[in-house]
């Protein structure tokens, strides 16, 4: 459903968004035989506002994209509500430095000849109600199909990244004459969602109003559920091969779906989209190869402390001035600063931090931390919107004695500077509702030490005080809502004033050393060109 390409291509709403983006490059470079199509979303997920106040509003974050991409020569139809609705694609070539390409297409219903509610159905990534986004993923899922057939494309494998796209099995089905086993020889599914809530539902009676006859309704609930169309459900039932996006979250999906044999292909960051330009250079100068074999990144050892860490200032100066200019609030390049930036929304708990203020500040004597957050709630997400004002109403009371300030307008952009400047990458999710989360892993590619609850990709990437630190317990450990709260916040603090802070300002080596170990024991592997190895290996052949 969404593509984090290029800032600019406001195609993406945030980690699943980027994560595809990552795919695409690794594709590219490994010049893996790859076609990637979304929907165009020409006025963008949303462009955020924060009043004084604390409070979100949207604006449409509109983009052309004549300016980006061409037309594909081809169009297809689908059938919505029993009217034709017309699909074009644009067509945009992600390039190389390998010689390799992967084509993108970009579906659109803005087409003359259908009505101006059909020309709108492409227009806003996650709007609209429900029969809204029915009708977007009627036209990514079997619009897609159409269209590569249409363009002469001969596919292999069809890989389902959440359940958005999956009445592509549908197209499928009806194509090879209702063989479910072919479909599901064809067919991948990637799940990135712990929790049941998350996965998209359709009822039959908005089902049937929209599908009309496409589609079997008895087809629709033998495959995607008796209640309600489970989107999730469809593609799992009709996909040879179902993933989850760590090991953790492979482990929690087979809860979720019993009976499904679920595998674990843990996520990764394009290595060379997320490593700040000044490391590049250091790692192109020590460890020539590493943009295509990440995995040369475990010779980091060999890079003199001092270089790794004259890189990082200069890419921490840069963040500090982003932020002193957006803000004014004069924040020192000097001073340990901890990072946070994700979706607001409830689970992933962005006031964590701020729950003892009086501990907070008893650890910052002479100015020691400042605090950068930043992340975009989803419209109707009523509370990821009473989080953001909460952050801003804890920064307003903490303002004469720790510098913390939220940064409007979180895009891709903002988070390669964050992920790269920062000092500390603070995550501080409810377990096990975190999937994987891919932020730390660009901020581990920078040399930035993760400090986050041991949840998603975390689970596997922490050696304590090697590679960074945990917050709280496993997840494994049994302990109740509150006992678990305690041992957390009992952690973030103590860890933060007896280890962090101390070693950050008097073991400047030791700090670097860990840097060094953020990169080549967790950069290494948290990479998408390894990720991309295990879906040829294990799904696509």
């Amino acid at each position: 459903m969404e593509i984090g390409i290029k800032s600019e291509i406001t195609t993406y709403s945030g980690g699943l968004g980027a994560l595809a983006g990552d795919s695409i490059r690794s594709s590219a470079d490994l010049k893996i035989p790859l076609v990637a199509v979304t929907l165009v979303s020409r006025r963008g997920y949303l462009k955020q506002k924060i009043t004084d106040r604390g409070d979100q509003v949207e604006y449409p974050d509109s983009w052309d994209p004549s300016q980006f991409m061409r037309l594909a020569s081809c169009t297809a139809n689908v059938q919505i509500e029993r009217r034709m609705v017309r699909i074009r694609a644009w067509r945009y070539d992600h390039l190389s430095a390998t010689g390799g390409m992967v084509p993108v297409f970009f579906l659109d219903t803005d087409v003359e000849g259908n009505s101006p509610e059909d020309k709108g159905i492409a227009d806003f990534l996650y709007g609209g109600d429900e029969a809204y986004r029915l009708k977007q993923e009627i036209v990514l899922g079997v619009g897609g199909v159409r269209i590569l057939e249409a363009l002469g494309f001969k596919i292999r494998k069809y890989h389902m990244n959440e359940g958005h796209s999956s009445l592509l099995t549908l197209e499928l089905l009806k194509k090879y004459g209702g063989d479910a086993n072919r479909v599901r020889d064809l067919c991948v599914f990637t799940t990135h969602t712990p929790v049941e809530a998350g996965f998209d539902r359709f009822s039959y009676d908005i089902v049937n109003k929209i599908l009309c006859e496409s589609f079997s309704i008895e087809v629709l609930k033998q495959y995607g559920g008796h209640d309600r169309l489970n989107m999730t459900m469809l593609a799992i039932n009709l996909s040879k091969h179902i993933n989850g996006v760590t090991k953790a979250h492979m482990e929690y999906s087979k809860k979720l779906f019993p009976g499904h044999r679920i595998r674990a292909v843990t996520n990764g960051v394009h290595s060379h989209q997320w490593t700040c330009r000044y490391l590049r250079e250091l790692f192109d100068r020590h460890i020539p190869g590493w943009a295509n074999e990440p995995e040369l990144l475990v010779r980091v050892d060999e890079i003199p402390n001092e270089f790794v860490w004259n890189a990082h200032m200069r890419a921490k100066k840069d963040l500090i001035d982003l932020v002193n200019e957006k803000t004014g609030i004069g924040m020192d390049v000097d001073k340990l600063t901890i990072g946070y930036a994700r979706r607001a929304t409830g689970y992933k708990r962005g006031t964590l931090v701020f729950t003892d203020l009086e501990r907070l500040k008893g650890m910052n004597r002479n100015g020691r931390i400042q605090l950068v957050f930043a992340g975009k709630a989803h419209p109707r997400d009523q509370t990821g919107k009473d989080i953001i004002r909460e952050i801003y109403r804890k920064c307003s009371i903490l303002k004469d004695e720790i510098k913390a300030v939220y940064l409007e307008n979180y895009d891709m952009a903002m988070s390669a500077k964050l992920t790269s400047g920062s000092d500390v990458w603070l995550n501080t999710p409810m377990p096990p509702y975190e999937a994987s989360g891919t932020s730390g892993m660009k901020a581990a590619h920078n040399g930035v030490l993760n400090f986050s609850v041991l949840d998603g990709w975390w689970i596997e990437g922490c050696i304590e005080d090697v590679t960074g630190w945990s917050i709280g317990p496993s997840f494994e450990e049994q302990h109740s809502e509150q006992e678990r709260r305690t041992l957390e916040l009992d952690d973030l603090y103590n860890k933060l004033k007896y280890v962090i802070i101390p070693k950050f300002y008097g073991k400047r080596d030791t700090w670097v050393d860990m840097m060094k170990n953020s990169i080549g024991k967790v950069a290494f592997y948290f990479n998408s060109h390894r990720m991309m190895h295990r879906y040829i290996t294990e799904a696509y052949l």
